[in-house]
């Protein structure tokens, strides 16, 4: 790990595995320690904020529910929204399939937070947006995505992996590609270099 700056790791308040691999390939020295939130309550209370505060006020909440005195702890999360309509990750395969079907000829706009907290604190936090043109999608087509990509997907806000068969789903894609796999990276390396995470 010769681009870390120190020893302690940073902690991941997530079991995202996108996540955890972007990290893992940038050279970030972390542990995974997944946040216990009642993310559906937070989200309640959030009524009628936007997308991007919502997205964010979600990471923060992950990022400051870890216990690790004086350790940075990183929180993150995504959100989806389509046609003004926010839409979660789908509880079972037919939902998944009523999510496609509603995302068939549409934009998706996808907010992606992470903020970094040390003792229960927020001492950064950024959100950044996507936008992603589903073409229009055949009832074959779903099926046998479904059939390739079901149960992995049920655990990705938009039902896809983008580095997957999810980048099938779409004809054009306008914003940065981490921020499409779940957490704006390159923000989030710049943040562990001002806070002597890796080397500047």
């Amino acid at each position: 790990m010769i681009l870390q700056a120190e020893q302690a790791p940073l902690i991941l308040a997530s079991r995202s595995a996108s996540r955890q691999n972007m990290l893992e390939t940038a050279g970030v020295h972390f542990v995974s320690r997944p946040a216990e939130i009642d993310e559906r309550s937070l989200e309640a209370e959030l009524q009628g904020e936007t997308p991007a505060t919502i997205a964010l006020a979600l990471a923060e909440a992950k990022a400051r529910a870890v216990d690790a005195p004086g350790e940075l702890v990183l929180g993150s999360d995504s959100l989806v929204v389509v046609d003004g309509r926010r839409f979660d990750k789908p509880v079972d395969r037919d939902m998944a399939a009523d999510h496609l079907r509603f995302f068939s000829g549409r934009i998706m706009q996808l907010h992606s937070a992470a903020a970094l907290a040390r003792d229960g604190a927020i001492i950064w936090r950024h959100s950044a947006m996507a936008q992603l043109h589903i073409r229009d999608l055949s009832e074959d087509f779903i099926a046998a995505y479904l059939d390739a990509e079901w149960p992995e997907v049920g655990y990705c806000v938009g039902v896809f992996r983008i580095e997957g068969l999810g980048v099938q789903l779409f004809d054009r894609v306008e914003g940065d590609y981490f921020t499409i796999l779940g957490m704006p990276l390159l923000p989030v390396l710049g943040a562990l270099r001002e806070f002597g995470k890796l080397q500047a």
